[in-house]
């Protein structure tokens, strides 16, 4: 009978467990990751060259402060428009120029 009265003080223990793991495991760094993208998004400008999410380095032509897109060119004659959340990195500059 001792063992039924501290079961539910042990599962509100076990509760408050897992919910300190799926905080410091899952949200809490999901949550860095996501200011550190917003932080990455604000810095974008004219002239910034860029890694995209699928692997295509460019500079930035184009930005609209309206618009989700944004024009990257990735040579001297061609351009491509890509959603503005696909960058996934901001390059240093010269970085088109080494390669």
């Amino acid at each position: 009978m001792d063992a039924q009265q501290g079961s539910p003080l042990s599962m509100l223990f076990i509760f408050v467990i897992f919910g300190l793991i799926f905080y410091f495991m899952i949200y809490r760094p999901q949550a860095k990751r996501n200011k550190a993208h917003q932080k990455l998004m604000s810095e974008l400008a004219k002239g910034t060259e860029v890694l995209t999410s699928g692997g295509i380095i460019g500079k930035i032509t184009k930005i609209g402060a309206e618009t989700d897109y944004v024009v990257i060119a990735l040579n001297d004659t061609t351009e491509i428009t890509i959603k503005r959340d696909f960058i996934v990195a901001v390059l240093p500059k010269g970085s088109l120029k080494s390669l």
